[in-house]
């Protein structure tokens, strides 16, 4: 299995619409637009992330194919990072490899990421990549219809 990061393709956005729809996914990573069926939604808020120059956003690619995304963006005066992997690339490295990849490619520091406290997976990578909690919030979260908690993790 050869994994690598790549620009992101207009095909890309298709695939990363599918990956939404997946409600254990949405459910796992604790977020999702109010309306998630919204194509119109979703394609406003890839428009702005991939038109934004201060954003740097890949294509996560498993052997020829869209396995999900994983980009950084301002938040303020931080780096903030965040990443999606179709649930059928979950458990077999793909996430990790691919953050690994990131990471070389994105050294400004420090870079943040949120994560749900639940969300044990994407916990242990950015964890085992130095990543430490700085915080937690409270936030609400469409995909649960619940205020869940947000750890608040940095890397220096």
């Amino acid at each position: 299995m050869e994994i690598t990061l790549r620009d992101v393709e207009s095909a890309d956005l298709d695939e990363f619409f599918r990956f939404q729809q997946d409600a254990d996914a949405a459910h796992m990573a604790g977020f999702a637009p109010t309306n998630p069926k919204d194509r119109s939604i979703f394609d406003h808020h890839w428009g702005e992330l991939l038109n934004d120059e201060k954003s740097l956003v890949r294509t996560i690619d498993v052997d020829g194919q869209a396995a999900g995304s994983i980009a950084v963006f301002r938040d303020g005066d931080t780096h903030e990072v965040m990443f999606w992997t179709d649930k059928r690339f979950w458990d077999k490295g793909v996430t990790t490899t691919a953050f690994d990849l990131f990471l070389e490619e994105f050294q400004k520091r420090p870079l943040r990421a949120r994560v749900v406290v639940d969300n044990v997976g994407s916990l242990k990578i950015l964890e085992s990549r130095g990543f430490t909690e700085i915080g937690e919030e409270q936030v609400f979260s469409n995909a649960r219809a619940e205020v869940v908690t947000e750890k608040l993790l940095e890397l220096r």
